[in-house]
């Protein structure tokens, strides 16, 4: 007659032993081995706890109709400026050249989010002033709300020279987040919330253009016009206007911040568990075998069985 199995299942064998025995004092230490060191295995991995992180948000940008414009007219030194700021205007006297200027902000994806700033600018020339070099400062307002709710205040410098005077320079470029430190994972972040160029001041040192550009860049968290593509045109006819155009995108950003307490602990507790099964399967069978064979005394309890000491 053949047989078959109808059912099983396994038998639950307890090894008993004193407390003070070498079986207790083994039993200890793998419990040590097998629980701490998974940790230090996955600390001295380099990567158990997330110190930092990042995501892509877009920003919310608009420009401030805030500028500064500074064009050299000669190769000795002299120049034309003005800008929006109405003590700076005063103090250029007959310096001053007051340009026709066009602002377009669009929204190409119909997202909600303006993606780039279209300016285009005509700077009125006497017949004998040429352009050799331009600097041109623009404010913005810049927010972020995905993670941290950041908003402060920014700048794009725009700067070109030649050796031959232009009748006009086009500028294309991208106003990219620059980080120093990781921003902080919630909360309000507005440290830099505060105008870039100090158009209040009667003093000539607060329009600068040395002492804003090296006051924003002791910032940890500024923008710049990154990989401008300037186009320089020569041949301007006598009483023309210098015409300056920009267009300057404001792309997605991959933006760095400190994790949160649950975010640390959850991918400190994935490095940690991914090591310790291994720790778990490997003891697991180091104690079977020093206990089945009895390396260490101890006294089996089979069920079913009454053992009697």
């Amino acid at each position: 007659m053949a047989y078959y199995d109808v059912y099983a299942h396994p038998a639950l064998i307890r090894y008993r032993t004193s407390v003070c025995t070498r079986a207790t004092v083994f039993v200890v230490v793998v419990l040590c081995l097998t629980y701490i060191s998974p940790l230090l295995v996955a600390y001295r991995s380099q990567g158990f706890w997330v110190k930092r992180s990042t995501y892509e948000e877009q920003p919310v940008v608009r420009f401030q109709y805030q500028s500064l414009l500074v064009a050299s007219t000669s190769t000795q030194g002299d120049y034309v400026a003005w800008s929006t700021f109405s003590n700076f205007n005063n103090m250029l006297g007959d310096k001053l050249r007051i340009p026709a200027l066009s602002v377009r902000e669009e929204d190409q994806n119909q997202d909600g989010k303006v993606d780039r700033l279209i300016l285009q600018l005509q700077l009125p020339l006497k017949p004998e002033e040429q352009v050799y070099s331009v600097q041109l400062l623009l404010t913005f307002s810049y927010q972020l709300f995905r993670m941290s709710t950041v908003t402060m205040q920014t700048l794009a410098f725009v700067q070109h020279s030649s050796p031959v005077p232009g009748a006009k320079l086009f500028i294309s470029g991208d106003l990219r987040l620059q980080q120093r430190t990781p921003l902080p994972h919630r909360g309000l972040y507005d440290v830099y919330d505060v105008p870039v160029i100090d158009g209040s001041s009667p003093l000539a040192s607060a329009y600068n253009l040395d002492n804003i550009v090296s006051a924003y860049q002791d910032r940890n968290l500024s923008t710049v016009l990154s990989s401008p593509m300037p186009v320089w045109t020569v041949g301007r006819a006598a009483g023309a206007p210098f015409q300056l155009n920009a267009e300057i995108r404001y792309p997605v950003e991959v933006i760095s911040y400190r994790p949160g307490f649950w975010e640390t602990i959850k991918f400190a507790w994935i490095q940690y568990v991914s090591v310790l099964l291994v720790f778990l399967w490997v003891f697991e069978r180091v104690q079977r075998f020093v206990f089945q064979n009895q390396v260490l005394p101890t006294i089996p309890n089979v069920p079913g069985k009454l053992h009697v000491s």
